[in-house]
């Protein structure tokens, strides 16, 4: 197929504005406010408090991720967006927007205009995967399977949602970006080569104006999901099976994707957290308290393995995050 012709297949289909993006919601049987507030720290920026005491064990919310990305060993075996395991092993990528297009379907069942609503996020799935799973992505398969990265996986995502109209290009603005050096920056500017190549051989030039599609924008895009992307490591059916879950998953390192947030990624790291983030079944984010929590308390929940001793947690928040930590933890040497 010529790319004008791709190009014309791709866009086709009548154009249906995407769903405003769910608010966020407690989790469980409650309702209402969210029991937090996002305000500025003495030293960490933003920061998420309690707006009253909280019980230990209470889900405080859930939450969409913006962009996710399911990890390439498992491309087959979960669904494209939510990232829930299929009922069997492989599948095509229709079968993953079908997936995508059922969860939709779900979570707006009790909408008043909940056959409107599912119509159009149907579409919105199916526009970018569309656009996504009808380009030739070798090029940065390779470079990204040789150098062991995936983050760029995830810009590509969003360059898609960007160019079907289903999100602005500065969907992630709001977010707080990595510092980056030099070298980095260089490694940046390649993977944006490769990316610009393959959507301009496509024919989107015009789409790519439009976006703004610039060095300057994947620099700026990457630079956020590399310091706000979670790992999702487990997707369990229930919190009883958790635990089973983390000893395969710890054995074989097993990561079903990657997914970037709102709201949880104002939540500012400790290495004794009062907080922490399990998903269940799909990449909806549940954050739910660890302890009791006072009033105008700060929740904080641990980026990373929290059993390594002080110097090699130091080291991995210093290098991945770019911040020393100053928890009472590491403080005191633990």
């Amino acid at each position: 197929m010529q790319p004008d012709q791709r190009l014309s297949s791709l866009l086709s289909a009548p154009h249906v504005p995407p769903p405003p993006a769910p608010p966020l919601h407690r989790g469980g049987a409650a309702h209402g406010p969210l029991p937090i507030r996002v305000a500025l720290t003495d030293s960490a920026g933003r920061g998420v408090f309690a707006t009253h005491p909280i019980a230990a064990g209470e889900v405080l919310h859930s939450a969409q991720p913006l962009v996710s990305h399911p990890s390439r060993s498992l491309l087959h075996e979960v669904c494209y967006s939510c990232l829930r395991r299929k009922a069997g092993k492989g599948g095509d990528s229709s079968g993953a927007a079908t997936s995508a297009a059922t969860r939709a379907e779900n979570m707006l069942s009790m909408s008043k205009d909940g056959i409107l609503g599912f119509l159009r996020v149907r579409d919105f799935f199916i526009g970018f995967h569309g656009i996504e799973n009808n380009l030739e992505w070798s090029l940065l398969d390779d470079h990204c399977s040789l150098r062991g990265l995936k983050y760029p996986y995830m810009v590509k995502r969003l360059a898609c949602m960007v160019i079907s109209g289903a999100v602005g290009a500065d969907s992630l603005d709001i977010l707080q970006p990595a510092r980056l050096h030099q070298g980095i920056i260089s490694e940046m500017e390649e993977e944006f080569e490769l990316l610009d190549s393959t959507f301009r051989k496509a024919g989107f030039q015009e789409e790519l104006a439009a976006l703004v599609f610039t060095k300057q924008w994947y620099i700026n895009v990457l630079a956020r999901i590399r310091v706000n992307a979670f790992r999702i490591e487990l997707v369990a059916s229930s919190y009883d099976d958790l635990l089973s879950s983390a000893i395969a998953s710890v054995a074989c390192d097993a990561s079903f994707g990657n997914a970037v947030y709102m709201l949880p990624s104002f939540y500012n790291h400790d290495c004794d957290p009062n907080t922490h983030i399990v998903w269940l079944q799909n990449a909806d984010a549940k954050l739910k308290t660890l302890r009791d929590i006072d009033e105008g308390e700060e929740l904080r929940i641990c980026y990373i393995d929290a059993s390594m001793d002080v110097n090699a947690r130091q080291k991995i928040l210093a290098e991945g995050f770019g911040f020393e930590c100053h928890c009472l933890r590491c403080l005191s040497g633990d």
